[in-house]
Parts: structure tokens; C-alpha cells; sequence
């Protein structure tokens, strides 16, 4: 494995060739004061993405991120892209945190210094973690898989052989989403090196038969939701499961149509009432929206899907490594207890009071606190 410094570095002519296409936007037409209901509020995207066009400073948010130390790591016929920023405390302890989708690593932007410099922000010195923050392989910066199989399991080796060579032998996870995934697999198959794992889903696969005689009231009652949510809200998994290629070529072909697919997620699984904005600043949205329009991986990450429904995997044992689930407001992933420790042989289960699906940037301070205190017994 090769590391080299990495800096984001984005042509001017990329700049210029996006605000064009915005510019000649064909925006379809809609039924007068449905908002959200069909999907996306076309008012919203045209305001957003008139901002994009006019008003947006992708160089000012380039140089935010600039200011977190980044690297490549080559390995595996990949460029892994990753943040890498060093603890200050007595003993930093090193920490893996692993985005999901539609998101990027730019969704730590907030907590990094919370976790990396705690007595900064009120913490104790003590909790600080040298913080270790990948794109996953398809994502962002890290280079677009050309082979098949490319699963959340494949990803935790990657994250495993990474972390050796950076000198960190054991160290702690976290994930949310698809990185939750990854997080779930270190804690299942590197149990030797991770000693504890903190994740915001419960890994695959659930149970599905809603007859079952071990099911609680409780689980039959999220089966159902689970069930009704599938039917209303998972078109987008439905297609990128099984189409992939066909929704990549509209979405790299047109930044509007990529917002919108993207910017509908953040709002529908945020704990916002309906109004993104109360939580992420048109900046926020867009930062993470072009970070996938530049580097042309829309396509890549959603094959992801596509591979892990032709994944075969049989129904894995309870994970061994003690692992603390924190599940967010999003009504989808607030499974009951029993539920949860149905994967799970040393469960800490917890609910966090307000946020949603991105909680590193909506609730920075309030999970930074939660992986500090769960962390704490097992430095």
C-alpha cells in the first residue's frame, strides 16, 4: 500500500461546464400546489438550484475541507480517499467513521473537531480519537470500482488493512446507513481487532415473516412499518437495486436531476418537519450534492445497491464484539430492542432524543457525545 497527501482540487472548467448546465435546466411541469407530495417541491429545486448556479462558492467549501488533512491510500487496485486528523488529548484512541448514501465525508465536517479536540468544546481531553474518515470505494474521491462485488462487507477489510497501515492494530467504529454496514462487518469479522463498534442500523438480514411465534408485539409492529415504508418510500432502493446503470445516466448527465434525487432524501430523512433547511444550510446540501457531480460517481455508488441484493449471504450469527446501536427520529430505522438484539450478542441500545438519518450533521455534539461515553469503557 501506497499513502500520498491529498488535496481537493476541482478545475475551473468544471465550475464553469456545471453552471451551464444549470443554466439550461428543462424542468418538467407538475400539478399547481402538490409540493412534496409527488416527490420533489419543483419551487425548492428551482431556488436551490438557481443558488447553485448564482449564488453557491464551491471554492469557499473546497477550502473548508482542505483544512482536514487528506490522503490517498493505493490498495487493492483502489484510491481509497481519507480524512485523517490526529487526537488531542493524553491518549487519542483511533476511530473509523464510515458515511452511507446519499452522503460523503463531508457529513463530518461538524464532528471531527468535537471527537478529535474535545477540551476545545467543552469535553474532556480524555475522550479525544485520532479520527480516521474514508470515502467509501465509489464514492467521493476514492476511485469508482471496475469489477463486481462491491458490498459493505467487501469495504471492511479495506477499512482493516488501512488502519495497519496507518500503525493503528485495534481501533474503534462508527457508521450510519451503508456505513453502519461496514461498521456491523469490522465488529463481525475483525472482532480481534475492533473492540467495540458503534453503528445506527442493525446489519441484514431482518426477519420478514410477520407470523413468526418469536416475534414480540413490538417487532410485528415494526415489521409492518417496515412493510408500509418498502411500499411508500423505497422506490429509489427498488431501482438502484436492480437499474443502476439506467438511473446513472440521467443523474451524471444532469446536476439538477442529481440534486433532486439526492436533496429529496435529505429532507424526507431528516428530522425536519418537512422543512430541510432547518437543519442543513443550502451550502451543506450542495457541498455533498457536488461532491458527487465532480468526481462522477452517482453511478458507482449506487451500484452498491445493485451488488448487495446479488450478494448472497447466508443469516450470520450474532455479532460477538460489543456494540453500542444508536438509532435516530427516522421512523424506519427506530427498531425495538428485541429486535436489534436478535444480530447482536453484547447490545447497548440507545434512542437518540432528536436528528435524523444524517446525525453527524444535524446533531454533531449530541452523537460525539454518545460515541465518547460508549467508547470510554473500552479504552
Amino acid at each position: 500500500m501506497t499513502v500520498t497527501p491529498f488535496r481537493i482540487d476541482i478545475p475551473e472548467a468544471d465550475i464553469a461546464d456545471l453552471r451551464t448546465r444549470l443554466a439550461r435546466t428543462r424542468w418538467p411541469d407538475e400539478i399547481t400546489g402538490t409540493g412534496w407530495d409527488y416527490g420533489v417541491d419543483l419551487n425548492y429545486m428551482k431556488e436551490l438550484s438557481a443558488y447553485w448556479r448564482d449564488g453557491f462558492d464551491w471554492r469557499t467549501q473546497e477550502r473548508a475541507l482542505n483544512r482536514f488533512p487528506q490522503f490517498i491510500a493505493r490498495m487493492d487496485d483502489l484510491d481509497v480517499h481519507f480524512i485523517h486528523v490526529r487526537g488531542k488529548g493524553p491518549s487519542p484512541k483511533p476511530l473509523v467513521l464510515t458515511h452511507g448514501w446519499p452522503s460523503s465525508v463531508a457529513e463530518f465536517a461538524k464532528i471531527i473537531p468535537l471527537l478529535t479536540d474535545p477540551a476545545s468544546h467543552g469535553g474532556n481531553p480524555a475522550d479525544a480519537f485520532d479520527v480516521i474518515a474514508p470515502s467509501m470505494p465509489g464514492y467521493g474521491f476514492s476511485s469508482r470500482p471496475t469489477k463486481p462485488g462491491g458490498t459493505s462487507l467487501s469495504v471492511a477489510p479495506l477499512w482493516a488493512k488501512l488502519m495497519m497501515e496507518l500503525g493503528y492494530p485495534t481501533f474503534f467504529a462508527h457508521g450510519g446507513d451503508i456505513g453502519a454496514g461496514v461498521t456491523n462487518a469490522l465488529g463481525r469479522f475483525h472482532g480481534d481487532r475492533v473492540p467495540a463498534i458503534h453503528a445506527m442500523a442493525t446489519p441484514y438480514p431482518y426477519p420478514t415473516d410477520e407470523n413468526d411465534p418469536t416475534l414480540s408485539a413490538a417487532e410485528r409492529a415494526y415489521l409492518a412499518l417496515t412493510k408500509k415504508w418498502d411500499w411508500d418510500e423505497d422506490a429509489y432502493g427498488h431501482l438502484q437495486r436492480t437499474k443502476p446503470q439506467t438511473l446513472a445516466v440521467g443523474l451524471n448527465d444532469s446536476p439538477a436531476g442529481l440534486a433532486t434525487w439526492i436533496v429529496e432524501k435529505w429532507r424526507a430523512w431528516s428530522d425536519c418537519n418537512g422543512d430541510v433547511e432547518t437543519r442543513f444550510t443550502k451550502d451543506e446540501l450542495l457541498t455533498n450534492v457536488s461532491i458527487y457531480w465532480f468526481t462522477q460517481t452517482i453511478g458507482s455508488s449506487v451500484r452498491m445497491y445493485y451488488e448487495s441484493a446479488h450478494n448472497n449471504r447466508p443469516k450470520p450469527a450474532k455479532i460477538e464484539t460489543p456494540a453500542r446501536l444508536f438509532l435516530t427520529r427516522e421512523e424506519i430505522d427506530r427498531c425495538p430492542p428485541e429486535w436489534a438484539a436478535r444480530s447482536y450478542a453484547n447490545l447497548s441500545y440507545g434512542l437518540a432524543p432528536t436528528g435524523g438519518h444524517f446525525l453527524a450533521a444535524e446533531e454533531p455534539a449530541l452523537l460525539a457525545k454518545d460515541i465518547q461515553t460508549y467508547f470510554r469503557a473500552f479504552r
